[in-house]
């Protein structure tokens, strides 16, 4: 028996069993948190489009004053069939499609552009048969579309919670070369997420029968040329291709044939480092299939896009934290007597200097001591030295320090051109002046008040992590990105981690 078939037999035991693996797929873990997190979303989508419609059914009626019974019976109709076809676009548009839950952006960015297709062609209807429509069914799309992405936001955090449990919504098998199986499992490992649970791999190199990776391993299953009957065996949601042999140009192709009719998706695991999927777009030419990676752009629309978002934002938050500017003033003056505001110069865009702005949290000689305590700890982390147990943080700074309070005034800097709400971390000029070439690239865009690094752990992070985040940010920007990203920083604001 070749080690091939051998890797496959406790695999082909299992399928011989009385419990057909079918049946045994309808009772694993992964199946069974799929079906429940889609019928939560079922149940949450209904229940949004039906309170949306049916706020708009009474505002027709209120214009339409108390009318016969048969008016009021065609306004429950009209408002029943959209609110039906709303739900049936956002699961034909994939709002609901496995492939997209519990990750990323598209399902949101799904969810939003199926309510536009629905009240874009609501619209239209109105304007060619002069329903008028009116105010209720404009009232719709807001409390529609803000209700959707709420509870699936709830239930998105439901699931990451899974996630933490080792509770998983898919099966995957790796394919690939050790090192590149190994690659994969990491990066899932390290994003934390509920996507994938990897219950197995085919190497090139059979040999170990288990593949380890940090804490975990898994079994190697077979190796290149029974990739689809091990998928079939353990009956896996999606095959994740890391890797391919070198002499055999054809063997996705072939693959992707032989995993016909096993419900398993093909995935191809790209090793493209800091690329996201903004810039990456797929063109077939006379049948071979062109990933195009966009090159970054620093100005343009986009760009302008951004800017005014900044502008709006930071007005409205220094509008409406004013009452908050005022009570931190006082208490940092009942403190210690010292000044309200520190400001310190930092390195912005293309290298401009500027007067970044936070609250004081520090002792008033806390620049004098800084020597003496580099000097003295090596609980700093190189050119980002912090300590936990600052011993230059006043009472009132540890409370600002925790929830970012002391980073508020910043929104002036981003009002008048200096900041972004969301980018890299403002730099100190020392930290820029040890800058290796492509660290500079960090200077690209203007620093931020918030990023990938307030979100991924603030202090906690390494020099080097922190760097990798914020070129990560300069190369793949995105405005839907940008709201996830101060999304997240409520959330992280709430419960903070890494804040000293």
């Amino acid at each position: 028996m070749t080690t091939d078939a051998q890797s496959l037999l406790p695999i082909a035991r299992a399928v011989s069993t009385p419990t057909s693996p079918r049946a045994e797929a309808r009772r694993s873990p992964e199946a069974r948190l799929s079906r429940r997190y889609l019928s939560r979303l079922r149940f949450s989508d209904s229940a949004v489009i039906a309170l949306a419609m049916g706020i708009t059914f009474v505002l027709r009626v209120a214009d339409n004053g108390a009318g016969a019974r048969s008016t009021i019976a065609f306004e429950a109709a009209v408002c029943a069939v959209v609110g039906l076809c709303w739900y049936l676009m956002l699961g034909v548009i994939g709002c609901r499609d496995r492939r997209q839950l519990g990750v990323g952006a598209a399902e949101y960015k799904n969810l939003l552009t199926g309510s536009l297709i629905v009240f874009g062609a609501l619209g239209i209807a109105d304007l060619v048969i002069g329903a008028h429509l009116g105010r209720a069914y404009a009232a719709a799309f807001p409390i529609g579309v803000v209700g959707l992405a709420l509870t699936r936001w709830g239930w998105r955090n439901w699931l990451v919670a899974r996630g933490k449990e080792r509770r998983y919504l898919r099966r995957a098998l790796v394919v690939g070369s050790r090192d590149d199986v190994r690659y994969v499992m990491r990066q899932i490992q390290e994003s934390g997420g509920p996507a994938y649970n990897v219950v197995g791999a085919a190497v090139a190199e059979l040999g170990d029968p288990y593949l380890r990776e940090g804490g975990s391993q898994v079994p190697v299953l077979s190796g290149y040329a029974n990739v689809a009957a091990a998928a079939a065996a353990a009956e896996v949601d999606a095959v994740i291709v890391a890797s391919q042999p070198h002499d055999d140009g054809e063997f996705v192709r072939n693959l992707g044939w032989s995993l016909e009719g096993c419900g398993a998706d093909l995935v191809l695991a790209s090793r493209l480092v800091d690329v996201a999927g903004p810039r990456v777009r797929f063109t077939p030419v006379q049948g071979l299939p062109l990933i195009h990676v966009d090159i970054p752009r620093f100005e343009g629309g986009k760009h302008v896009l951004k800017r005014f978002v900044d502008v709006v934002g930071a007005a409205s938050a220094l509008i409406l934290l004013s009452p908050v500017f005022a009570a931190v003033a006082v208490l940092i003056k009942l403190d210690d007597r010292g000044p309200v505001f520190f400001r310190q110069t930092r390195v912005g865009k293309d290298g401009s200097l500027f007067r970044m702005v936070k609250f004081r949290s520090m002792v008033t000689d806390a620049e004098a001591r800084l020597a003496a305590l580099r000097a003295e700890s090596d609980d700093g982390n190189g050119m980002l030295f912090k300590l936990k147990d600052d011993p230059r943080v006043t009472r009132v700074g540890r409370l600002l320090r925790k929830y970012s309070i002391d980073e508020f005034p910043q929104f002036w800097n981003i009002l008048i051109g200096e900041m972004s709400l969301v980018g890299p971390r403002p730099p100190l000029p020392a930290e820029v002046a040890e800058y290796e070439n492509p660290v500079h690239r960090r200077l690209y865009i203007k620093p931020g008040l918030t990023g990938l690094w307030q979100i991924s752990g603030r202090s906690d992070l390494s020099w080097d992590q922190s760097v990798r985040l914020d070129l990560y940010y300069v190369e793949n920007w995105s405005l839907a990105g940008d709201l996830m990203i101060l999304w997240r920083t409520v959330r992280v604001l709430l419960s903070p981690v890494g804040a000293y």
